[in-house]
């Protein structure tokens, strides 16, 4: 087993150019044609399930306000609602990761993308709170693992001089996927009684489901990693182990702790920011998405300029700043005094920016920090797992917000990317780490 720690000695390249990679090194686009035919049609694949991810989760933070009036909940029992989510995906992404060590990446993408989105439409069936909830645990099941299945896919294909830039345009697709979903959010709640609408928005999960058909027909597991995946994987229950092993122990602890810290912060902003710009702003559903496309708009700018300094600074240079860079704008965000809406409008756009900018460099690091054989089982149960205990921040913020306010309570959102800092201590640098 070659240490994930250390390095590997396979060129990607070579792997690119066995299924028809270019050799264009120039112009803004060269990591996309660098992917050759079939890495551009799982790109296609890739981007699309993780938009469509996107959007099947925000269509519970942006009904949050109406489920909560209709079921009768407090902010602790919403919260929860994206905590159980987000805790029950950490056993999706493991799966997941396994299963596309065990039967490939793209058929693992599939069965994950078919789950969450008859999930989500299972939610707009919900005659209580009590089958929301397991409803919406359920839907973590496929939620958890389309990231790590997609990231890999797409990884296993891009040369490691373009891969930080590669992985953050696939992150970008998180902000398109979001939105979609604020659009069809204020088409919806602009046209049906908040009664009926948040079920309707739920039933446009369905959605993903069209996508499965596209990446069956078009998108095929990268040939070389293929080879050496089969070659050294002897049973889905070893490759799991073996990222508990001495030589990768290490690895996993800190990246579940990165991952941890990442998420925390950020699903603690994208579950709680529609709340607070609507109960305590008292913005409307069309100002509520008029301000949420100004976060979107810095997000979608953040993760094409995070992947691009993943790739310049370094995948844990580019973390840390943008950490920081997270935290700061919380405080400002958070301690807006009221009246200053305008302000509240023009600081979304670097808030966006900073906690997607943070993301970019995530599915290039975890993937090169695992061998092949068990890339999958890794990068699934690290990045799940720092999700579902990342979890927990927006449960905080849901019940210390009843004493202190929810933008007092998203201070927590920064204290979420503090521990991400701390994890880097513990993770070696991996840029330009070729893929074995």
């Amino acid at each position: 087993m070659t240490d994930g720690t250390t390095g590997e000695s396979v060129s990607a390249g070579a792997a690119g150019a066995a299924s028809g990679q270019l050799r264009d090194d120039s112009g803004a686009f060269v990591w996309f044609r660098a992917l050759g035919p079939r890495g551009r049609r799982a790109f296609g694949g890739a981007f699309g399930g993780y938009a469509l991810d996107s959007y099947d989760f925000f269509t519970l933070p942006l009904s949050m306000v109406a489920i909560a009036a209709y079921f009768g909940l407090d902010n602790g029992q919403t919260g929860l609602l994206t905590t159980v989510t987000l805790v029950v995906s950490a056993i999706g992404g493991a799966a997941a990761g396994v299963l596309a060590d065990r039967i490939g990446r793209v058929k693992a993408l599939m069965i994950t993308v078919i789950t969450y989105a008859v999930f989500t439409v299972l939610c707009g069936f919900a005659p209580n709170y009590e089958m929301l909830l397991v409803f919406r645990g359920l839907q973590g099941l496929g939620f958890g693992g389309e990231w790590a299945v997609g990231a890999i896919l797409v990884a296993e294909y891009a040369s490691a001089k373009h891969r930080g830039r590669t992985l953050g345009v696939i992150q970008s697709s998180w902000a398109v996927g979001w939105a979609l979903a604020v659009i069809v959010y204020t088409l919806v709640f602009q046209t049906f009684d908040e009664g009926t609408a948040w079920r309707v928005m739920f039933f446009t999960g369905a959605l993903p489901a069209l996508l499965v058909v596209y990446v069956r027909r078009n998108v095929k597991d990268a040939p070389a990693a293929t080879e050496q995946r089969k070659s050294a994987n002897k049973g889905s229950l070893d490759s799991f182990a073996t990222i508990f092993k001495p030589e990768l122990l290490r690895t996993t602890l800190f990246a579940v702790l990165l991952s941890t810290g990442v998420q925390g912060g950020y699903y603690t902003l994208a579950t709680w920011v529609p709340t607070y710009l609507k109960a305590e702003r008292e913005l409307t559903v069309v100002g509520t998405g008029g301000y949420l496309a100004f976060l979107i708009s810095g997000a979608f700018i953040g993760y094409l300029t995070g992947g691009y300094l993943t790739d310049k600074l370094g995948r844990k240079r580019n973390i840390t700043l943008f950490a920081f860079l997270s935290a700061a704008c919380i405080v400002l965000y958070t301690n807006i005094p009221e009246g200053a809406n305008t302000l509240v409008l023009i600081l979304g756009f670097p808030l966006g920016f900073c906690m997607s900018a943070i993301f970019s460099g995530f599915g290039s690091f975890l993937s090169e920090l695992y061998p092949t054989a068990v890339r999958g089982s890794g990068q699934g149960f690290t990045y799940n797992t720092g999700r579902a205990v990342g979890a927990f921040f927006p449960t905080l913020v849901g019940f210390l917000s009843e004493s202190w306010g929810v933008g007092g309570a998203l201070i927590f959102g920064a204290i979420a990317y503090g521990i991400a800092v701390v994890a880097l201590f513990g993770l070696p640098e991996t840029r330009g780490r070729e893929l074995l």
